[in-house]
């Protein structure tokens, strides 16, 4: 019989062969809660897939190969591989966040659907952003947590756990990026499902390019902005939120 982990922690790449293996050392070394590492790549060429075939992990790694196209089709494949009761996203450079994971693992276990790693809360921060990103991303957050009154202060963060009742039930209608979180929120946030965040770190990376595309995914994101204020201002019901099958 297979071995159930409770976490399956999704890892999207792409070249990342600099920064991959200080990710699972951290990773190794910080979470206590049985987990599985899935790398989900696009391309057998990709220099991260080298690199980890000669690290020797505590925890077990799979390859999963993208079966769509780009980092949302590489995310959205680990959804599909993945048959954890909790499963997490996490950037291919984040070196520094592994020891908040047990935390968010208890929260979902406490009855959150989504867990949000904050940047905007006391213990969080942002450091070394470009200035335009940060103007925007802070604008969208603050907003929909004043205005739109969302749950939490970081709505676009990318770094985020859900659990098996969201990858299962709330389809992804989102085609570009990172943009499928948000949607996630805000369909989460209107469907009255419980959603926390605990503080965490986002910093610029150092090394290799980062693939997040801010103008580029702009309309994509706002398309889900507004839903979450005509969820509070228009009271629309549970029941407009399109669930599978």
């Amino acid at each position: 019989m297979a071995t159930q982990y409770y976490l399956d922690i999704i890892i999207p790449v792409y070249n990342e062969g600099e920064n991959i293996i200080a990710v699972l050392d951290a990773l190794n070394r910080h979470v206590k809660t049985p987990f599985r590492m899935l790398i989900c790549y696009d391309s057998d060429q990709d220099n991260t897939l080298p690199a980890i075939k000669s690290y020797t992990s505590r925890s077990p790694i799979e390859f999963v190969k993208n079966q769509g196209q780009g980092v949302l089709g590489a995310i959205k494949t680990g959804f599909q591989y993945s048959d954890a009761e909790a499963i997490l996203v996490i950037p291919a450079d984040d070196t520094y966040n592994a020891p908040i994971l047990d935390t968010m693992f208890q929260e979902f276990k406490k009855g959150s659907e989504i867990v949000v790693a904050s940047r905007f809360i006391k213990g969080g921060c942002m450091k070394g952003c470009p200035l335009m990103k940060a103007l925007l991303v802070r604008t969208a957050s603050f907003t929909l947590r004043y205005l739109a009154q969302l749950p939490v202060s970081d709505a676009s963060n990318g770094f985020r756990l859900f659990s098996r009742r969201v990858i299962d039930q709330i389809p992804i209608e989102s085609e570009q990026g990172f943009v499928y979180s948000l949607e996630f929120l805000v369909k989460c946030h209107r469907l009255g499902w419980t959603i926390s965040e605990i503080p965490a770190l986002w910093l610029e990376r150092s090394k290799g390019k980062s693939r997040f595309r801010t103008f580029k995914w702009l309309p994509f994101y706002l398309r889900w902005y507004l839903y979450a204020f005509e969820t509070t201002y228009f009271k629309k019901s549970p029941e407009v939120v399109k669930l599978k099958g």
